[in-house]
């Protein structure tokens, strides 16, 4: 027994050893952690260095402003009846006077020599003058070298008397939730100011446009802001402040700017044609829901589920078809719906790139030319309500839907062009997986599961071998009385 204790004893010394570097370690990790946690030390070198390039906007427009003075409804003999009356009918009459109505942004230079500067499109918008004020108490009248709505940018150009302080992009690609970030700008008209905060999220799609991809940050951004840049702890302008969420018009920590990614490829468009030119694929597209993905046979709900093909388009030429889902396009991965028109509009117009497609459960590789996106002639997709018939006895009812035929009364009845082949639905019923899916009365049914049907006994098949094959749900391939498709999962109600 004597022989184990020492053995027992250098276990337990051992073991208080190791706990011991354990905690030693730990807490130095711990330090450097909180020191990190704590953000640089100051940026006052940061904000000294960069301040001069950021120049505060004015813009002057004259709008006619409407007068219409009207007499207050005074009651009939009231002692301030006589009064009223002599005031107003001294007064001019109702008509238009000209008033000069002005604005503050921010903004920034990028090009020193050239005396090229950026900001945002809403900063300018409208404005008869634009003038830019620099922190040394210069003033310049600028031009306005072109600017794009879609993503409210704007490329304004002075005419320097020596060169201007300048300030260059970063990688807003290389950004992590977290990062420290710091904002120059105009906010209410105080000149520059400075703020700083990190990086809250990345990628947000605040439905302001169809390239939404903005960087969400918490560094303090008001009214004055917009244009201004959010810098990198590098010097770096890794984004243009843009939006704030606020219910009062100031700060409350959720401010959006356009990364630089997406601002630089508009930016060197504007300096050289004055305009945007963005890709154009020719399709029209919607969201892979759980319950397309899971009809389509799909692990997971990505990319983009192509609905319709314009005739002219470089989709149809390079045999893109409605149904074909885009999982990666020039060699990068679809997420989602909405990036896709971010990655075709930024692609050089006239490049062959290469897709990926699910097509019927197989991946097909389609190389595409694209086009140039003509932005004035895009139409709006419009809805169409239309009215619920009633049923006819002859109908077929299946997944809450009466289908019938199409003959020619039905195709008077729901306006349906003459191109148009398929199952037309009568009747949806209420509460029924269609009705949730906004299937109206009028629809036609072109696909089925990616299958084409022409009468309703096609509809009752197809759901009936995909119940025996337990699918939950439907693909339903659905044009509207102008033709336009979209793609429909109903719910199959077991």
């Amino acid at each position: 027994m004597a022989g184990v204790f020492p053995r027992l004893e250098l276990g337990r010394s051992i073991k208080a050893i190791v706990f011991a570097s354990v905690i030693g370690v730990a807490a130095v990790t711990g330090s450097f952690n909180n020191a990190q946690a704590r953000g640089p030390e100051s940026l006052a070198d940061l904000a000294e260095e960069l301040g001069d390039a950021v120049v505060n906007i004015s813009t002057a427009q004259r709008v006619k402003a409407k007068r219409s003075l009207q007499l207050p409804d005074v009651p009939e003999g009231s002692p301030f009846q006589e009064f009223f009356e002599e005031f107003f009918n001294g007064q001019e009459p109702e008509g238009e006077s000209p008033q000069r109505v002005q604005s503050l942004g921010s903004g920034f230079v990028i090009d020193g020599d050239e005396g090229i500067i950026v900001t945002n499109n809403h900063v300018i918008e409208g404005a008869d003058e634009i003038t830019v004020n620099f922190n040394d108490g210069t003033k310049l009248s600028a031009e306005l070298l072109g600017s794009d709505e879609k993503t409210d940018l704007a490329v304004l150009k002075v005419e320097p008397q020596s060169t201007l302080d300048s300030v260059k992009f970063g990688s807003s690609e290389v950004l992590r939730v977290g990062d420290w970030v710091m904002a120059i700008g105009n906010p209410f008209g105080l000149g520059g100011t400075v703020t700083a905060g990190i990086v809250s999220a990345r990628n947000r799609d605040i439905n302001s446009g169809p390239y939404d991809n903005f960087i969400q940050t918490d560094a303090a951004i008001n009214r004055g802001n917009s244009g201004g840049p959010l810098f990198n702890m590098d010097g770096e302008v890794v984004g243009i402040n843009t939006v704030i969420f606020s219910p009062s018009g100031g700060s409350i920590g959720i401010g959006f700017a356009i990364p630089a990614e997406t601002a630089t490829r508009v930016i060197a468009q504007l300096r050289e044609f004055g305009e945007t030119r963005r890709g154009w694929l020719g399709v029209r597209i919607q969201h892979v829901t759980d319950e397309i993905a899971e009809s389509l046979g799909m692990d997971n709900a990505q990319g983009a589920l192509i609905a319709g093909v314009s005739e002219d388009g470089p989709a149809k030429e390079a045999g893109i078809m409605p149904g074909d889902v885009v999982l990666t396009f020039d060699g990068r991965e679809v997420p989602e719906m909405r990036d896709l028109p971010r990655m075709v509009a930024t692609t050089t117009i006239g490049s062959t790139v290469p897709l990926t497609v699910l097509r019927r459960g197989e991946e097909v590789e389609i190389e595409v030319t694209l086009g140039r996106l003509d932005e004035v002639a895009e139409v709006e997709q419009v809805e169409e309500e239309q009215e619920s018939p009633k049923d006819k006895a002859d109908e077929t009812v299946v997944l809450g839907l009466s289908l019938a035929k199409i003959d020619e009364p039905l195709r008077e009845r729901f306006a349906l062009s003459d191109e148009i082949e398929g199952v037309v639905i009568t009747r949806v019923a209420e509460g029924s997986s269609a009705e949730d899916k906004r299937v109206r009365a009028g629809d036609v049914i072109v696909e089925v599961a990616q299958e084409p049907v022409a009468s309703p006994k096609d509809v009752v098949d197809m759901v009936e071998a995909l119940k025996a094959d337990k699918r939950r749900s439907a693909l339903l391939l659905l044009s509207n009385g102008a033709g336009e498709l979209r793609f429909v999962a109903v719910r199959i109600e077991e």
